[in-house]
Order: C-alpha cells, then structure tokens, then sequence
C-alpha cells in the first residue's frame, strides 16, 4: 500500500477549503463598491479603481485578480495595462441597483451570518444561538437579536428582499392562488414578496402582518405609499390574534421556531383561516432522508446559530400541518432554493 504522500490532494477538500476565501472575496468586493464603480461598462486599471474607492493598490489589484478567477470580473491586457470591467453575473447580481441585485443579502451574510458562524463549534455543542457570543446580546429572541439596531434591521429587511426578487415568483406560481383575494402575509418583512404576489395576482391584497418596528421601516423604506393593495397589521403573531383572511403565506417562518412553537402558530392560523381558506408554507425542503440538498443542510445548521429552529423535510411539515388541522395539503418542488407546501381548511 502505497504512503499518502501518493494520493493526490482531494479536489473535494480543496474545494470546501477555498469556499471562505472565495466568498469573502465577492463580498469584500460587494463591500467596496467594485462593481458599482464598473457598472457604466468603462474598463478600468487597478490604479483608477484603487484611486476611486481609495484602497491601496496592490490590495485592490490582488482583489480584481481574484474576481476574474471567480467570473466575477473579465479583463483585458492593452498597452496601458490591465483593464477591468464587470461581467453579466456581477452586473444582474453584484450591483446595487440591479432589480436582481443580492447585495443586501451578500453584506448581511458578510458582517452579521459569518461572525455567528465563527462560533459553530459552541452552537453545536451547546444546541443553541450564538448572538451572546458574536454580538453581547442575548440570543433568548433571536429576532429581538437580529433588530437589535435600526441599522442592523434595516439590512435584515433588505436582504430578505433580495432573496424574494429571485425566488418570490417560483414559489408563488407552484400553486393557482387565484382564488384567495385576502392573503396575509405573515412575517412579511420588507414586503417584496408581497409586491410579487399582487403582480402575479392582481385581484387580491396582501396585508403584512409584522412588528411594529418592521412595519414601519417597510412602509417608509420599501413599499410605495401609492400601493394601495399592500396593506400593513402591527403586532407580534405568537402572541397577538390573527386576523381573518382566506390564504395566510408563512415565508421562511417556521424555520425559524421548534416544533412547539411552529404548532402554537399553525393552530392560529387555522383557527383565523376562513373556511375553504388555506396557509402556503415558503421553505427550503430537505430530502426525505436528509442527504440533500447541500445548500438546505447549510441553511439548517445556520438556523442552529441564529435561530430556534431548523430546515426540515415535506413529511414533517405535512404533518405540523395535520396537527393543526389543514388537510389536502400539496408540495411543490420548485427546483429551486425555496419550494412550496400548500394546506386547506
């Protein structure tokens, strides 16, 4: 038998070792400003764009070097020297102003999900948040955690946002919700996926029902005020009555919250859902068997650092479901990210 000094190095390791480093190169180049400086589609030297987003030039051209490996950036060699630009990737998905953008989302994960993650070790042997760690807060609410500034709210909001510009159409189109003109939206946050379902739907209103903090925040900073199908519900849904509506959307809430709590909520629900009415659950499925997906295994264990709660599989919410007393319940795969599960009263 051959020593290890014979084996190549695994490509597998290779990769998952170089997966930090990469993604802190997009977001440091996010952070930056990289690619909104290049959006107008003028190539530029590293010197020019050192000079303008006033790093220092060797940094800034290690970091632009790097996005090129990544396809995040293309360059081109002329007798000045090396000139940078963006790529269709960076220009839908890296700018800021793109109606696609995950900027908000990518800074997010950068100063906020990365410092949580960094106490992994302790959130597993501890089975719990690690906001006490990370950030001197305690992790008792994590949501009191996650707004425990206006700012780190707001980016909260934002990056919720970005997720649903991609997603939000998928999962609202896995089922004919035509017939449900009162939906209330759950959670609803900065209210994106709301505005993707009066388009899709343009017959029914959308009420968010949220925080107070959060309601306010969405109404000044992202939903319109001449939006009239968008209305707003102040309150804490665990703990406050739910409203009467024909279809309540629960978008990326129940993984957030244990069994116990995910059953308080969904007996709420049914109890306010109008008979004929139902409740769409918007997550991330894992595999009966939980091989896979591996980006759902990853958002589970991130919901071990950051919240109560876990993914989990469509049986197991079928049957919170059940519990709580919705039948026909429907699951729609996407293919996706996010993918759908529908019951009935």
């Amino acid at each position: 038998m051959g020593s290890t000094e014979d084996l190549d190095y695994p490509q597998v390791i290779l990769q998952y070792n170089r997966g930090f480093l990469v993604s802190k190169v997009m977001f440091t180049a996010c952070e930056l400003g990289v690619f909104d400086l290049l959006e107008s589609g003028e190539p530029l030297s590293s010197d020019a764009i050192a000079v303008r987003l006033g790093t220092s030039t060797t940094g800034m051209e290690r970091l632009l070097d790097a996005c090129v490996g990544l396809k995040l950036l293309a360059v081109k060699l002329t007798e000045e020297g090396a000139l940078y630009r963006n790529t269709e990737i960076s220009n839908t998905y890296l700018t800021k102003s793109s109606p696609k953008s995950q900027y908000h989302i990518m800074m997010y994960y950068s100063n906020t999900v990365y410092l949580c993650w960094h106490y992994l070790a302790d959130a597993v042997r501890e089975g719990r948040n690690q906001y006490e760690r990370a950030f001197g807060v305690s992790g008792k609410d994590p949501f009191g955690a996650m707004h425990r500034s206006e700012e780190e709210m707001l980016k909260f909001m934002a990056g919720q946002n970005s997720v649903w510009s991609i997603c939000g159409r998928d999962v609202l189109a896995a089922f004919d919700l035509s017939r449900f003109r009162q939906i209330y939206d759950l959670g609803g946050g900065g209210g994106a996926l709301a505005q993707v379902c009066i388009s899709l739907y343009p017959n029914s209103t959308v009420t968010i029902y949220d925080l107070p903090k959060v309601v306010e925040v969405a109404k000044q900073q992202f939903i319109p005020h001449e939006e009239r199908r968008i209305a707003f519900h102040e309150g804490d849904f665990f703990n406050d009555s739910i409203p009467e509506a024909e279809l309540y959307i629960l978008s990326k809430i129940l993984h957030d919250w244990d069994d116990d709590k995910c059953s308080q909520l969904l007996a709420k629900v049914y109890k306010a859902c109008r008979p004929g009415g139902g409740v769409l659950l918007v997550e991330s499925l894992l595999s009966e068997d939980k091989s896979g997906p591996l980006e759902t295994q990853l958002y589970s264990v991130n919901m071990l650092v950051q919240t109560e709660g876990k993914e989990r599989t469509a049986t197991e919410y079928s049957k919170l479901l059940e519990a709580a007393g919705f039948a026909e319940i429907e699951v729609k795969r996407t293919g996706k990210i996010y993918d759908a599960v529908l019951g009935r009263k």
